[in-house]
């Protein structure tokens, strides 16, 4: 059974039309599956903050970070920019960012990705706390106490994914914030679509250009 849902029905039988169209059976009503709408049964769910290093800044921003009480941190309380992300165990990846990182700011992102019901494992971050009374099967490490994996129980390949977005951001040699969700979601892109070569991803992103003009 296809996993594609009718948007307006909610029935599951349909046909391809045009375009990566479909046409539910039922109510005739043609869709496109929406791009990045994971939809996930068994994540991992964490959350970072991006920003430069303080060894590779300049003299004059630390002195001026120092003078006007905007040195930045690590983790919670940084003036760094948070990025909440949720890794699918079959390998893709989604991530976004957030003005914050409380249950307020990541919870209603959780449930409009992630099906109830579904394993989701995360730190001991308080955001995460009610996720089991929302219907998940919820499972943590507790990393200050250096616990890492309880068998698949583990946010390891997201922590692999926020690495490779911070190496990839380093050698730019500093990003703009304004021009940060530019760059995350090309490196979203990126690592979803690592196992396919060169031709096959400019392919593919020329039919994406071809479906976006109409």
């Amino acid at each position: 059974m296809s996993s594609k849902i009718c948007p307006r029905c909610q029935k599951r039988k349909f046909y391809r039309v045009r375009r990566d169209k479909f046409r539910c059976r039922n109510c005739l009503y043609e869709f496109k599956p929406k791009l990045g709408n994971l939809r996930l049964s068994r994540a991992e769910v964490d959350e970072t903050y991006l920003g430069g290093q303080k060894k590779n800044k300049r003299k004059s921003v630390l002195l001026k970070e120092k003078l006007t009480g905007r040195e930045s941190k690590r983790g919670f309380g940084t003036k760094k920019q948070p990025v909440f992300g949720i890794l699918a165990r079959s390998g893709k990846v989604f991530a976004r960012l957030v003005g914050d990182v409380e249950a307020r700011d990541l919870v209603p992102i959780i449930e409009k990705k992630v099906k109830r019901g579904s394993r989701i494992c995360s730190d001991t971050w308080r955001a995460y706390t009610g996720l089991a009374t929302r219907g998940y099967l919820h499972r943590t490490v507790k990393h200050q106490k250096k616990e890492y994996a309880l068998g698949k129980n583990h946010i390891n390949g997201l922590e692999g994914f926020f690495g490779y977005l911070k190496r990839k951001l380093a050698t730019k040699g500093g990003v703009r914030r304004k021009y940060l969700s530019l760059f995350l979601s090309e490196y979203v892109w990126r690592y979803n679509y690592r196992q396919l070569t060169v031709n096959q991803r400019v392919n593919r992103l020329l039919k994406l250009l071809e479906d976006f003009s109409g």
